[in-house]
């Protein structure tokens, strides 16, 4: 999800301002190209004194940062990880001219919009950009925005949430957090899933959204009151709705160091093209499923 400064946005100046230069109002964006524009808009704008940068967005190497960030604007592009009719078949998908726009896309965001330095940051730094007052607009996950709610100088009516935005070509958003699961090989399988057991139960789901955790069980948010039950519970139910994920492989953590790596390369590093990047990264995940035994289709 995505948190703003409602309080800047609802100041007569900087609304009226906004309108001048756009000839539309300011609100939280609909869309990446709407998102863009609001952050060029902030983007070294003085507010009380300071000076303010446009909005924060991932761009971590080391672990998942990077790629995380990158498909929140890829997914809404076009992009896909393979062709859902012969799976591992990611020639011309992963690498389509869409995916390669919304790359793009995200490094001109990179590029214009976002406070210097911020080259290898993910979550504790958007937090603490947010929080200190210097970006407009945050891209993050849902588990810190109970925090940034209650938070005593950026929280309560001086925040506001959005979800992802769309793109020209759907609307989507990363799923964040870990699937919950039982290790074939434990000799402790019985007591895990006793405790599985017991987590899924409609009361304890809505006791564990109560106290700051994400429920996803449909007893929990499809209850009439839950859009009223947090000042961005809205928001969460929304991008529920619309979650894509990474790769559901054992070869997980190879296939997002790859994807880390040429994301990173291009929007940070300045490495040849998107449409490289992303040649290079089906060359990657080919080879990595070949290692793993896979069948991989060369061509659609």
């Amino acid at each position: 999800g995505w948190t703003y400064r409602k309080d800047w946005f609802s100041r007569p100046d900087i609304q009226s301002a906004f309108k001048a230069k756009y000839g539309r109002d300011l609100a939280p964006p609909k869309t990446y190209d709407e998102l863009k524009q609001i952050a060029e808009f902030f983007q070294g704008r003085e507010i009380d004194g300071k000076k303010v940068y446009g909005a924060y967005i991932f761009t971590e190497r080391g672990s998942e940062g990077i790629t995380m960030g990158v498909t929140n604007v890829l997914y809404n592009y076009g992009f896909s990880y393979d062709n859902p009719k012969k799976p591992y078949q990611m020639q011309g998908i992963v690498n389509s001219a869409e995916a390669a726009k919304g790359l793009e896309f995200y490094k001109e965001l990179y590029k214009c919009c976002t406070a210097p330095g911020m080259t290898n940051a993910y979550m504790q730094e958007g937090l603490d950009a947010f929080k200190s007052g210097q970006v407009a607009m945050q891209m993050n996950w849902f588990a810190f925005f109970p925090g940034l709610y209650k938070d005593p100088n950026v929280g309560g009516d001086k925040i506001g949430f959005f979800v992802n935005p769309a793109g020209p070509n759907g609307h989507f958003t990363q799923l964040g957090g870990q699937g919950i699961s039982v290790v074939a090989t434990s000799d402790r399988k019985d007591d895990a899933l006793a405790y599985i057991k017991w987590f899924a139960q409609p009361a304890v789901q809505q006791k564990w959204w109560q106290i700051g955790g994400y429920s996803a069980l449909k007893a929990v948010v499809d209850a009439p009151d839950f859009p009223k039950s947090a000042a961005f519970a809205p928001q969460f139910l929304e991008s529920m709705g619309i979650v894509k994920d990474f790769w559901a492989e054992p070869s997980y953590a190879q296939l997002l160091l790859d994807m880390q790596k040429r994301v990173h390369d291009y929007v940070v590093a300045d490495k040849g093209t998107a449409q490289q990047a992303l040649d290079l990264l089906v060359k990657d995940w080919t080879k990595v499923f070949k290692e793993q035994g896979k069948e991989v289709a060369s061509s659609q």
